[in-house]
C-alpha cells in the first residue's frame, strides 16, 4: 500500500488479477484499502455529518468540482440553506450568489427544483431508494447510489474517479480503454457492506494519493474524455451573462452585448439558452433572473 514519506508515498502493495478476485484477495484489496485512510483520512464537513440533505447538497456540488472549490461553497451554502424548505422558498438570485465560483450553473438550478420537489412530494425529506431519488432533478446513478451509501449507510455499488484510479492501479496496469462496467463489477465484489460509507471515503483517499504520485490514470479509462478550456469556452459565455444578470439587474440584450467581452452572436445564443432553461425571464425585451 501507498505510505507517506516526506510529503510523498511509495508503493507497496500488490496487484491483483481481475479474473481471480477471489475472497482471500478481497480481504487483502480490503485491507489495503482501510490501512491507508485509517492512517490518514482526509476531513470534509460533509464526512461528519448524517443529514441527508446536507450530503445530497454536497454530491451535486462535487459534480465536477474539486473539493477545494466546494468547501467554502457548502459551508456558506448549508448557513443560508440548512433545509429543502429554505432553498424552495429561495429567490434564484441569492442561490446563484452562492454558487458563483463553481460552475455549471444547471446543477444551481436543478438543486432548487429538487428542493421543490422534496417539499411537495416527499415533507421535505430525501427518499432513501434509489429510484426515489433519481426522480429528483439533476440526480443520475452516481449521485443517488452515492447519497444512499453516505446518508443511508446502504451498500451500493457505483465509480467516480478516485475510485476509477484505485481499480484501475490495482486491477488493469498499462491497460487501455477499460469499461467502467467491469470496473463496477470488481467494486460490486471488493464492496465493504459492514460500513459502505467507510469504505468509499477509503477509497477515494487512496484514488486522490495516486493521483498526486502517478498522475491521473483515467485516461485509461474507456469513459475518459478531455475537459475542453473554459477561457474561451461556451460555458464562460453564459457564466458572465447569468452573474451580470444576477449582480446587475434586468437588462436588455443590447446592454448585455455592450457590458460582456464576447462576439453578439455568442451573447444571444447565451441568453437564448438561460430562458430556455428557466434561469432567466424575458419580457418586453428585458431579461431579468428568475424562473
Amino acid at each position: 500500500m501507498p505510505r507517506r514519506t516526506e510529503g510523498r508515498a511509495e508503493f507497496l502493495g500488490p496487484f491483483f488479477d481481475p479474473e481471480r478476485f477471489d475472497a482471500q484477495a478481497v480481504r487483502e484489496f480490503q485491507t489495503l484499502v482501510l490501512e491507508f485512510y485509517r492512517a490518514a483520512p482526509r476531513s470534509f464537513p460533509w464526512r461528519i455529518t448524517r443529514d441527508p440533505w446536507a450530503v445530497f447538497v454536497s454530491e451535486i456540488m462535487l459534480q465536477q468540482t474539486q473539493t477545494e472549490r466546494v468547501l467554502p461553497k457548502y459551508l456558506a451554502f448549508l448557513e443560508a440553506f440548512p433545509t429543502p424548505a429554505a432553498l424552495a422558498d429561495a429567490p434564484l438570485e441569492r442561490l446563484l450568489g452562492l454558487w458563483s465560483g463553481l460552475g455549471y450553473n444547471r446543477r444551481a438550478l436543478a438543486l432548487k427544483r429538487a428542493a421543490l420537489a422534496l417539499c411537495l412530494e416527499h415533507g421535505g425529506r430525501l427518499p432513501s431508494t434509489e429510484e426515489g431519488l433519481r426522480a429528483l432533478p439533476g440526480v443520475g446513478p452516481y449521485t443517488a447510489r452515492a447519497v444512499l451509501a453516505f446518508a443511508f449507510d446502504m451498500p451500493t455499488v457505483f465509480v467516480e474517479t478516485n475510485i476509477r484510479t484505485v481499480f484501475l492501479y490495482h486491477f488493469f496496469p498499462g491497460a487501455l480503454a477499460v469499461a467502467d462496467r467491469r470496473i463496477e463489477a470488481l467494486a460490486a465484489c471488493a464492496l465493504l457492506h459492514s460500513d459502505p460509507r467507510v469504505w468509499y471515503y477509503a477509497l477515494m483517499d487512496l484514488g486522490a494519493a495516486y493521483k498526486r504520485l502517478y498522475g491521473n490514470p483515467n485516461a485509461r479509462s474507456a469513459t475518459y474524455t478531455k475537459q475542453s478550456a473554459f477561457a474561451d469556452s461556451h460555458r464562460r459565455v453564459r457564466g458572465a451573462a447569468l452573474r451580470e444578470l444576477a449582480s446587475g439587474g434586468p437588462r436588455s440584450r443590447d446592454e448585455l452585448a455592450a457590458l460582456l467581452p464576447f462576439s453578439r452572436e455568442r451573447v444571444e445564443k447565451a441568453l437564448d439558452e438561460l430562458v430556455a432553461e428557466g434561469f432567466a425571464r424575458e419580457r418586453d425585451g428585458v431579461l431579468r433572473v428568475g424562473e
